[in-house]
């Protein structure tokens, strides 16, 4: 049976994104977009990673598939979220979450757990998937769930 662990993202600051790295740890992976009304998220998301970082790691991976609202270079979007969030979560390269060029780890995470009426495909930016300690997908979250409404669930938890 696969585990996130068996996952790897593309990450030009540090080589690649190594899930494995982050075993014993919650995982918060989130297709993201610097242009988009949920965009605002990435402050949220930010504060989960300070709050929890003993326990959690977030993933942010920008995706350009959702009325082109992540135009930039991997570098302009690296940039962005450290002028704009002074971001300490991890950046993965600009990838792929649905169609025929889906990254695997989104594929995986989809399968394991649909969205509303069993539908496995990501419908836009910010939709989220919690990874438990054992490297186990437990939550699909949609854009519109804040992240705050995720720290309820980890409160949980812990």
């Amino acid at each position: 049976m696969k585990l996130a662990y068996d996952f790897s993202l593309p990450c030009t600051q540090q080589g690649s994104i190594q899930l494995a790295d982050y075993r014993g740890k919650f995982i918060l992976v989130v297709n993201t977009a610097s242009r988009c009304g949920f965009t605002q998220q990435y402050q949220g998301l930010e504060q989960l990673q300070r709050k929890y970082k003993e326990n959690l790691v977030v993933i942010c991976c920008p995706c350009n598939q959702f009325a082109a609202q992540e135009p930039g270079s991997n570098r302009d979007i690296a940039q962005f979220c450290q002028t704009h969030y002074d971001s300490t979560f991890l950046l993965s390269d600009k990838i792929s979450v649905r169609g025929k060029d889906t990254h695997p780890l989104f594929a995986y995470l989809q399968q394991s757990l649909p969205g509303i009426l069993g539908s496995t495909m990501i419908k836009w930016n910010f939709t989220k998937f919690l990874i438990d300690r054992q490297g186990q997908p437990i939550g699909r979250f949609s854009p519109r769930q804040k992240p705050e409404e995720i720290e309820q669930v980890l409160k949980q938890l812990l």
